[in-house]
Formats: C-alpha cells, sequence, structure tokens
C-alpha cells in the first residue's frame, strides 16, 4: 500500500534554495520508504487483529475469530515487539511533518496494546469484553459484500465459538461485579444476533442446502456457547462475590490518560481546568437564569441563592420535551434542519452522498450508560451507511424513571446531542477522517480529538446563530457543557480519589442540575470506564484554544469554514499535532 504526500513534497521542494536540494531528496526518500512501510504494517496488523480490521471497513480477515488465549497474546507481544523495533529506523527529523504524526501515532499504538496487555491486564477482570454477538452483528448489517459471502464469513468465525468462550473463562480472574453485569446484559443482547433474522437470512441465501444445515448446526453450538458462558457468569462468578474494585488508582490512571488522550496536558492539570471551567459556566448559568426568571415566574420574586434561581429555570425549561415512544423519532426529524443550518452558515461543505441512518441501538451494545452514539463505517468502507444509535426508552422503566430521562433530553438538549452525535458532530467529522490521505490518521483515531470536536461543535453551531441566541438555548447549552465538565471532574475523582456513588450523584445533581436518571447512569459508566469520559472536555479545551489563537494571528484573514475543514482535513489525530500542522503554516 503506497501512500502520497506529493503536493507537500512538491511545495517543500519549491521554497528550497539550490543547496538545500540534497537534504530535500533525503527526506522525500525515507517519507517514500515510512510510506511503504506503513502499508506493510497496517496490512499485517489486519491478519493479526481481524475484528479490528473488520470495524475499519478492511473485510479480507472477516472469517477469522482470534482466540483471545495466551498463544494469542504471545503472538501480539511479538507482534508488537517486531514493529516497534522496525519503527526505531525512521527518524523524527528526516520525515515530512505529517509523517512525524503518523509515526507518533503508531509508536502511541503500539505501546498502548502492550500497556493494556500486560499493565493493565483488563483481559483478566472485564468480561464484557468477550461478545461474540458483537462484531457477527456488525457483519451480518454490513453491505460490502453481498448476503452469501457474509453469511459464509459468519459461518466459519462462529465454528470456533466454543474455542472463544472457553478462552474467555480462562482469562477471568477476580473481575470487577460492574463488568461482569455488562457482560450478561451484553451478551443476552448478542444471543439475539443468532436468532430468528439470521435463520431467515440463511434460507432466504443461495448457500447450498449442505451449508446452510453447517451454518444452522454452528449457529446452534454459539448460541450454547455464548449461554454457556453467561450462565458461568450468572452462577460461578457472581455468586462467588470475589470481585475486584472497579477502580485503577492514580498511578495507572495517570498512564491510561497518557496513552488515551495524547494531550500536552497531563491528566492532573486538566482536572484542574474543569474545575476552573465548572465556575465560569455556574457564573455564565446565573446570569442567564436571572433574565430568564421573570419570562416564566412573573410577578414572582427570584431565589437569592443562584444554584436554586438556575434550577428554578431549568426546571421549567426541560418540560418541553419528547413522548416516551417518540425519542428516536424526534432525533430523526431534527436532522434535515441541521444539514441545512450548516450549509446556509457556510460553515463547512457537507458530503450528501454518504448516508446517515438513526437507528434504536442494537442490544448487544446497551447498558453501558451511552443513551446515544455512533457507529461509522471505516476508512475502507466510506460508502456504507453511518449508523446514530439511540437508545429508546426501556420498557421496564417506571413513568418516574421515563420522565427523568426526557426532561434530561428535553426539546433544546436533545437539539445539542443532534448536532454533537451527527451534524456537524461525530458524524461529519468521521466522513472528513475518512478522506484523508494518511490512512494512519484515519485508522488510530484519537478519541479526544473526536469527541473534543463534536463538542466544539455544539458551542461553534449557538455562536453562529443556532437557536436564535436564546438564552433559554445557551443555558441549557452550558447545561449540556458542565456535563461534559463535570465527566473529568467526576472521572477523575472515582477512580483516583474514590468518590462514592452518593457523593457524584449529589454533584451532578446540584452543581450539573442532571436528572435523577442521568446521573445514576453516569455513575454506572464512570464504574465501566476509565479516562474516556475525560476525553470530550480535553479535546473540546484543546481545539477552541487553536481556533481563537488562529484567529488572533490572522485576523481579518481568518475564516472560520476553512479553518473547520483544513482541521478536519487530518484525520482524527490527536489536536496537539493538528496544532503543530495548522501553526505552522
Amino acid at each position: 500500500m503506497k501512500f502520497s504526500y506529493l503536493p507537500l513534497l512538491a511545495l517543500a521542494i519549491a521554497s528550497c534554495s539550490p543547496a538545500d536540494n540534497s537534504g530535500t531528496d533525503v527526506a522525500s526518500s525515507t517519507d517514500a520508504r515510512f510510506d511503504a512501510f506503513k502499508g506493510k504494517f497496517i496490512e499485517a496488523l489486519w491478519r493479526q487483529s481481524p475484528d479490528y480490521a473488520s470495524s475499519q471497513g478492511y473485510h479480507k480477515y472477516d472469517s477469522l475469530l482470534v482466540i483471545p488465549n495466551a498463544a494469542q497474546r504471545q503472538s501480539d507481544a511479538a507482534f508488537t515487539r517486531k514493529y516497534l523495533a522496525a519503527m526505531s529506523s525512521f527518524g523524527l527529523d528526516s520525515l515530512s511533518p505529517n509523517n512525524q504524526i503518523d509515526l507518533r501515532l503508531l509508536r502511541n499504538e503500539l505501546r498502548a496494546q502492550r500497556w493494556y496487555a500486560d499493565t493493565l491486564q483488563n483481559w483478566q477482570w472485564n468480561p464484557a469484553s468477550y461478545n461474540l454477538g458483537a462484531s457477527v452483528g456488525d457483519l451480518l448489517n454490513g453491505r460490502y459484500f453481498p448476503l452469501d459471502r457474509r453469511l459464509r464469513n459468519i459461518s466459519d468465525k462462529i465454528s470456533h465459538a466454543a474455542e472463544y468462550y472457553a478462552a474467555a473463562k480462562a482469562n477471568l480472574s477476580n473481575p470487577t461485579r460492574e463488568h461482569t453485569e455488562l457482560a450478561i446484559k451484553q451478551n443476552a443482547g448478542g444471543l439475539a444476533v443468532f436468532g430468528a433474522a439470521l435463520a431467515d437470512s440463511v434460507q432466504k441465501s443461495g448457500l447450498s442446502a449442505a451449508e446452510k444445515k453447517t451454518f444452522t448446526d454452528r449457529v446452534t453450538s454459539t448460541r450454547a456457547a455464548v449461554q454457556g458462558y453467561m450462565d458461568y457468569l450468572k452462577n460461578d462468578v457472581l455468586t462467588a462475590g470475589k470481585f475486584r474494585s472497579f477502580r485503577i488508582g492514580r498511578t495507572l490512571y495517570d498512564q491510561k490518560f497518557a496513552y488515551d488522550i495524547q494531550s500536552h496536558f497531563t491528566a492532573t492539570e486538566i482536572y484542574e481546568q474543569a474545575l476552573k471551567h465548572k465556575a465560569e459556566l455556574l457564573h455564565d448559568m446565573g446570569r442567564r437564569a436571572a433574565r430568564l426568571y421573570p419570562k416564566y415566574f412573573p410577578e414572582q420574586a427570584a431565589p437569592k441563592d443562584t444554584l436554586a434561581l438556575i434550577t428554578a429555570v431549568v426546571n421549567q425549561l426541560t418540560l418541553k420535551h419528547a413522548p416516551r415512544d417518540g425519542f428516536v423519532d424526534a432525533v430523526k426529524r431534527q436532522i434535515p434542519t441541521l444539514v441545512a443550518f450548516v450549509n446556509d452558515k457556510k460553515l463547512l461543505t457537507q458530503d450528501p452522498s454518504k448516508p446517515l441512518v438513526v437507528r434504536e441501538t442494537p442490544l448487544y451494545m446497551r447498558g453501558s450508560g451511552a443513551g446515544a452514539s455512533v457507529s461509522a463505517p471505516g476508512p475502507y468502507d466510506k460508502g456504507a451507511n453511518t449508523y446514530y444509535n439511540v437508545e429508546p426508552i426501556p420498557a421496564e422503566w417506571t413513568p418516574a424513571q421515563a420522565e427523568s430521562y426526557l426532561r434530561e433530553y428535553n426539546d433544546y438538549t436533545l437539539q445539542i446531542l443532534n448536532i454533537h452525535e451527527a451534524i456537524p458532530g461525530h458524524y461529519t467529522q468521521l466522513v472528513y477522517a475518512n478522506r484523508s490521505p494518511s490512512l494512519v490518521k484515519s485508522i488510530f483515531g484519537n478519541g479526544a480529538m473526536v469527541e473534543g470536536w463534536a463538542v466544539y461543535a455544539e458551542r461553534m453551531m449557538l455562536e453562529n446563530g443556532y437557536g436564535n441566541n436564546s438564552d433559554e438555548m445557551w443555558l441549557l447549552w452550558d447545561k449540556w457543557n458542565m456535563r461534559v465538565t463535570l465527566n473529568t471532574v467526576i472521572d477523575h475523582a472515582i477512580q483516583v480519589d474514590n468518590m462514592s456513588e452518593n457523593e457524584v450523584v449529589t454533584l451532578l445533581r446540584r452543581d450539573g442540575f442532571q436528572e435523577e436518571a442521568e446521573a445514576r447512569g453516569k455513575w454506572l459508566r464512570a464504574t465501566l470506564s476509565q479516562v474516556q469520559l475525560s476525553s470530550y472536555f480535553t479535546g473540546y479545551t484543546e481545539i477552541y484554544a487553536l481556533r481563537e489563537e488562529l484567529k488572533q494571528k490572522q485576523g481579518k484573514d481568518f475564516n472560520l469554514k476553512a479553518f473547520h475543514e483544513k482541521f478536519l482535513s487530518y484525520g482524527s489525530a490527536p489536536v496537539k499535532y493538528i496544532r503543530e500542522l495548522m501553526l505552522a503554516k
């Protein structure tokens, strides 16, 4: 696989004096060698990690199932050692700026993989990391191959289901209760993948009678393996009651933050910035609530306590929300409005040929505490659907629980959520990422950049007049942004400082003005992940600061659309590296 950076190289050559040409030739040669290396490395990585390849739209190895046993971990370690050694032959100074970033990303990816396996060892304590239904569901729903070929790939893959779940059981040692309960819930959802819809697809396919018989037998065996794993978790693991804490502590948290976020800030510095931003948001919310109070409570004296004042106004605004059975439909209806606004305001160029499909979150993805998410195609499968997953109100929720949730995602906040998840947030950014000339930047996306862009997009839309600059919309954006800010605060406080559930819920409800259901859901999410909740605020802070820095440098020549499109052109690289390139120009 060959990657070309000819426009950048031509620019560099054109700007050199004759005396500089020999150095440029050396750099060009090194870049060409590194481009060739990247292609070989990525192909080797896909053979090593078929599910990872499938998630990026590379489907050559869809029929392979990696058995997560000790032999595979040894193979992964050898793979990492081999390619880190190969990367040591490339010096940063000998590469173009774009390739310098790619080298840094590849090194971080491999070092992080070893840290996860050797130090964090989450393969031992996270039973939810084993879920065959999730990968098979994605293969079944894809459209990159004809149905018959996808079914044959699935048939080959699930033929090893028993070995897969046997390895999963053998791996588990002192898991967390929270991840055990999640594993049971998500594997139950995974069982649905091997149900009637799959059987119907098999019968309607062009597979031979013998292939259909083999497939049906394998589905039966797979269902038994999944059920056996769930029974083991219920009857052996939960009954034994021997659990480790879900908290990873300061040392591991700081290390994970460095690998996952790739910020020039440390975890502690971001935590301190979040505390400062929390105070700034409360000040702005107080100002806006004071202006709105007479409108919604005429002839009533406003509370003297600022938190009480804000709470009163927020509670009034959140009464407007979708009906319980119309939540997903309300999301669908708003998308065209966002498309039109971005186009009218010329905020960036959109690609109408890339489909966005709003759907109910598949069962095998539910239960993690995230009410909405985006499943985007990888750079190899650019024409495939991007799914905006929206979790419907659970049927078992009481009317009070449902009302609490719907008030949290009221008519104002739901628009902000759709900006974040869809347009011009995650969906738009990931379409741009797939266009990046660097496959590395598209594949090894930085979560803080991806989440940070989505948060930045919310504020940027309001700054450009979305919501008619109303205090109502801005107040509830402040509340939403407070959630992002408090995500960072509680993530650090829970994992490092042992903050309790009651303390977390109290903080989120008092200072974040969150509904009970949202606060409890965030506690659950914080017990199931580490560092990810800090990615939103970190990326947002860095992107907004970069924009303001460029505005100051460029003055009247600054163009917002040009900034957005240049920023997004670098794929999902860490903001600190995008900043280097944009400021260098």
